[in-house]
This record gives structure tokens, C-alpha cells and sequence, in this order.
């Protein structure tokens, strides 16, 4: 993967996507600082360690999931090297067995693509339609990366600004979950 090893704090000074530009937007218009670093297509967790060690926190694994009925949907957010097994966030959250959603579905709800999936893809939810699940231990972390709906870039954030600013901004309350590490 090439990485240019340059963290950038803020928006990058040439226009990108508009997916990207208004996570950027959003993230000025709240006040939230953030480092940010460009890089090949990184759509697996695999992909993401180098980006990781020029980072300096934790990617994390962002899932987005639906009941059998497809009527309730899940965006999970837990750290990129621990196994997921929907059984154990079945019975926390009282929901019906769960699979992943579909790239239909991820395109429809939040205006995202596969493998560019993040809490920032949030603010396209404005209906309201994805609940939000954060495994406990990532708050062990003071930042987390992220893509800004995109996956040639990972921001670095603040998991304070996360928490206080940015889900209370998009309009989403967040649920704890404490998944197994096996």
C-alpha cells in the first residue's frame, strides 16, 4: 500500500469528493481538530495497520448490520482487531439473529460505499433509520481513526470529541455493547 507518511492537520486545500468535503465541512463547522493522512484504497483492517503506525491510534472496524427483517439497522463500531460473532451482540441489543446489511442498503441509509464506512457516514442518516453500537473498549482509546466517507484518507480523532460533540451533532444517541475478545 502507499502511504505518503505526512499527517495534515485539517481539510485537504484541493476539492475531493463532496462525500468527503462535507465530513470535512461538518467536522470545521462543529470545531472538532482533527489529523489527517492520504493513502491508497483501505477497505480492510489488513489495509489499515500502516496507516495506523503513521497515525499513532487505532483504526476502528465499522460494520453496518440488520435484523432478519431488515427492518432495524446497526452501525457497529469496535476496535479493527477483535473477531465479530452476531450472537453475542444479539442478546445485548434484544434483536433477531443479525447479518450484514447489503451494499444496496449501505448506498440507501447512509450515501456510502463499502470499505469507506465510519461514524462520520452518520450524517447522512438524518432519518434516523441506524442505531448507533460502540464496543466498551473503545474507550480505552484517547483517538480513534477513521474515513471521511472515503477510503483513500483516515482522520484522527479525539474519542472526547466523538462522544460529546459529533453523535449528539448527527442526531444519534450511542449504546454501549461489550463484544468477547474470542
Amino acid at each position: 500500500m502507499n502511504i505518503e507518511a505526512i499527517l495534515y492537520p485539517g481539510r485537504p486545500e484541493e476539492n475531493r469528493s463532496e462525500q468527503e468535503m462535507k465530513c470535512y465541512d461538518l467536522l470545521d463547522l462543529l470545531g472538532i481538530d482533527y489529523l489527517r493522512i492520504d493513502h491508497d484504497h483501505a477497505d480492510t483492517m489488513e489495509a489499515c495497520r500502516e496507516i495506523e503506525k503513521v497515525l499513532g491510534c487505532h483504526i476502528c472496524k465499522n460494520l453496518l448490520l440488520t435484523n432478519r427483517q431488515m427492518t432495524d439497522y446497526y452501525l457497529l463500531m469496535m476496535p479493527g482487531d477483535k473477531p465479530f460473532k452476531t450472537k453475542n451482540l444479539s442478546r445485548q441489543i434484544g434483536s433477531a439473529r443479525l447479518s450484514f446489511a447489503s451494499n444496496e442498503q449501505m448506498q440507501s441509509l447512509l450515501d456510502i460505499t463499502p470499505g469507506s464506512l465510519s461514524i462520520l457516514s452518520l450524517m447522512n442518516d438524518t432519518a434516523g433509520r441506524v442505531r448507533l453500537l460502540m464496543d466498551s473498549d473503545l474507550t480505552q482509546f484517547d483517538h480513534i481513526g477513521c474515513h471521511p466517507c472515503i477510503n483513500t484518507s483516515t482522520l484522527k480523532l479525539d474519542l472526547n470529541d466523538i462522544l460529546d460533540i459529533l453523535i449528539p451533532a448527527m442526531h444519534h444517541d450511542l449504546t454501549f455493547v461489550d463484544l468477547p475478545a474470542e
